[in-house]
């Protein structure tokens, strides 16, 4: 796994009470729910490979 880096976060405040209760729900951390979401988001985009799956080809603009 790659190292973590801190990045500050401008967030709605509507957006973050429902990250909350969705991390509470999910028993993450709010910092984790994020990750999670974010992460799931990109894989579904095509922006993420898959764990154990080999990165996009760049060449063909990150579609496999």
């Amino acid at each position: 796994m790659s190292p973590k880096k801190s990045y500050p976060l401008r967030i709605n405040a509507e957006v973050l009470a429902a990250m909350q209760r969705w991390s509470d729900d999910e028993l993450r951390s709010l910092n984790a729910q994020i990750e999670y979401v974010l992460r799931d988001a990109l894989r579904k985009a095509g922006r993420l490979p898959s764990p154990g799956q080999p990165p996009a080809d760049p060449q063909r603009g990150g579609e496999s």
